[in-house]
């Protein structure tokens, strides 16, 4: 028998259908009163918004999650950022490999298009990797948060380092510690060190994974004649990671050096740390370990464009993606100096990546500006908290200058809304850009040249 994954509709809207039945199966088990922590049900609104954040791994939550849910609740979460972070379809090919089913051509695409891969040869091995890969940093994740958490917290400490190990690889940003997430450890280098590195580890993508692992055991070593032998993708994807990592550092610790609500009263080294792990958490992780609303109006502009940008592509960050920033910055500059093509490591930019590059940014664009518009109608809240919570739920982020809990009914639904086209968005827009090299015409429209700028 073999099983099938859509029924004669786009691989784009089995994408977006699967996301959403998880996310309303997913409300409906929050809504039940043995989710909830005083056996209580919580009103649905806030289960739809929970179900959704998780799924959709961004990490705004309009109830604590350390103290609104019970055990079940929080496995039922855990569950949905584990199923959004690798993604529905991923999940799904994972149990028919399991149960020895076979996948046809049809799932194949399926799987291709999810991953956003050029091509369907070894899905099936790519996939077992991805799994195989995910776990293991997770598992590695969680033991290493043990040694910090079992102390404090005796056996729940087990349950919460491994809540958060998926969480912070996922990118989700939730966890079951505190209501102010992070905060109380700002100074402690283990928890700060392990979420980056899980954080970094999700964002980066698979891609970049296999890629590395593959030159690593080409030349036995790393170093730059291993980058240079990088493909493209994985240069451009480490590359501005790097980037905007270290310049996030910089700029945070600049900025936030005298903030006495911030790190004025950290030492030179934890200052620094901070600083680290702001630059890296706005990469769609959401965690904190600084109030974000103490953040200085210059630091939360910042942290806006780094939400924006986001991760890599292939991976379980949000945004609009730094291969997708490079592409079009990279055209920009050659369009300015009168050159035909962008150049990127000696490597000409195909004329259908800026044009990917172009779609992705202007929809990321509308979506932010039309919720942004949107829930500035329903709300009195100042107007950078929400541009800020607009952008973190549509880069799925996380981060909130402590405004998701003020929301009322109509500004839940937005957010709400604004997530769910942030998980999918992206995605269905590079499905919807793909090549298609059956289009051929023959009659085109004439051309007239325009004046820009």
């Amino acid at each position: 028998m073999k099983i099938k994954f859509h029924w004669g509709i786009s691989t784009t809207r089995t994408i977006m259908l699967s996301f959403l039945l998880v996310i309303l199966i997913g409300s409906l088990l929050l809504a039940l009163p043995v989710s909830s922590a005083d056996g209580q049900a919580l009103p649905y609104i806030d289960a739809l918004f929970t179900a959704t954040t998780a799924v959709c791994v961004t990490g705004l939550v309009t109830v604590p999650t350390v103290s609104a849910w019970s055990v079940f609740g929080q496995a039922v979460i855990l569950i949905l950022i584990q199923i959004g972070g690798l993604g529905v379809i991923t999940i799904l090919s994972a149990l028919l490999i399991g149960l020895h089913r076979r996948i046809g051509l049809g799932d194949r695409m399926l799987i291709q298009d999810a991953f956003n891969l050029n091509t369907l040869s070894g899905i099936i091995r790519f996939l077992r990797k991805v799994l195989i890969g995910t776990f293991a940093v997770e598992g590695i994740g969680a033991l290493l948060y043990m040694t910090v958490f079992i102390p404090e917290h005796g056996a729940r400490g087990i349950w919460i380092s491994i809540f958060n190990a998926v969480s912070a690889f996922c990118n989700a940003g939730m966890d079951i510690l505190s209501e102010d997430s992070l905060c109380a450890y700002v100074t402690d280098p283990v928890i700060n060190l392990v979420t980056c590195t899980l954080i970094i580890m999700g964002g980066i993508g698979y891609i970049v994974w296999w890629d590395v692992i593959r030159v690593t055991k080409k030349h036995k070593a790393a170093g730059v004649k291993a980058f240079r032998s990088l493909t493209l993708h994985s240069k451009i994807a480490l590359s501005v990671t790097g980037l905007l990592i270290a310049a996030g550092t910089f700029a945070f610790l600049v900025l936030e050096y005298n903030n006495p609500m911030t790190l004025q009263t950290l030492s030179w080294p934890d200052k620094l740390m901070a600083a680290f792990f702001q630059s890296v958490t706005t990469r769609t992780a959401g965690f904190a370990t600084i109030p974000q609303q103490d953040l200085t109006n210059a630091s939360a502009i910042v942290s806006m464009l780094l939400m924006f940008i986001g991760g890599s592509p292939v991976g379980t960050a949000g945004g609009i993606k730094t291969v997708t920033i490079a592409v079009l910055l990279v055209s920009a500059f050659a369009a300015v100096r009168n050159q035909s093509d962008g150049v990127l490591f000696h490597r000409t930019i195909p004329k259908h990546a800026v044009s990917k590059a172009v779609a992705v940014v202007c929809m990321a664009f509308i979506i932010v500006f039309s919720s942004t518009l949107l829930l500035s109608m329903c709300t009195d809240a100042d107007a950078l908290d929400i541009a800020y919570e607009v952008i973190s739920a549509a880069a799925t982020v996380g981060l909130t200058r402590d405004l998701t809990s003020a929301l009322g009914l109509w500004g839940k639904l937005i957010i709400i809304v604004t997530m769910y086209f942030g998980r999918v968005g992206p995605i269905s827009l590079v499905i919807a850009f793909h090549i298609r090299k059956a289009n051929h015409n023959i009659v085109k429209n004439p051309v007239e040249e325009l004046s820009i700028g």
